[in-house]
């Protein structure tokens, strides 16, 4: 099949481009048929000198012959009164790709069980644990029962003495 396309030209940062016929599976800056425009977009729209030159009855024929315009050509025909250009419309190309779509549903999944899993400890909250009773080791049991008795020994004694004063 063959395309009218633009050929990159020019230096880095300075692009300049020859519209060429082309068979479609040549490389862009590769092998082509026929030069039939220039298009040079450094220079200002509305200045002197075109930025877009186009050989239009070479053009005209190899459209007769069957070459396609790429988008930019097409554009560019259109400003010339050769053929139309319509804007191509593409309502998936803003749409996420499958596996990103399986992500964010997994993602949401993620997030609604969390919240109902928040819902249901704040609707039903946990019953506090009871502390467990350690058991004392013999010996500290032993002098926790003899201290009461000391102190109680030692009451008597203390009230005798107030007494005796």
């Amino acid at each position: 099949m063959l395309k009218i396309r633009l050929a990159r030209g020019g230096a880095k940062k300075r692009p300049y481009y020859s519209i060429v016929v082309a068979d479609s599976h040549s490389p862009r800056d590769g092998r082509f048929i026929e030069k039939v425009g220039t298009y040079n977009p450094l220079l200002p729209k509305d200045g002197p000198t075109p930025r877009v030159v186009l050989k239009l009855e070479s053009i005209q024929a190899w459209i007769a012959k069957g070459a396609q315009p790429t988008d930019r050509v097409a554009r560019f025909l259109a400003a010339e009164g050769v053929g139309q250009w319509t804007h191509g419309n593409n309502p998936t190309k803003g749409k996420p790709g499958k596996k990103s779509e399986e992500r964010a549903a997994e993602r949401a999944q993620r997030e609604a069980d969390r919240a109902a899993a928040a819902a249901e400890l704040a609707a039903n909250p946990p019953a506090p644990e009871p502390e467990p009773e350690v058991e004392a080791p013999a010996e500290v049991a032993a002098e926790e029962a003899a201290a009461p008795e000391a102190a109680a020994e030692e009451a008597p004694a203390a009230e005798a003495t107030e007494e005796q004063a």
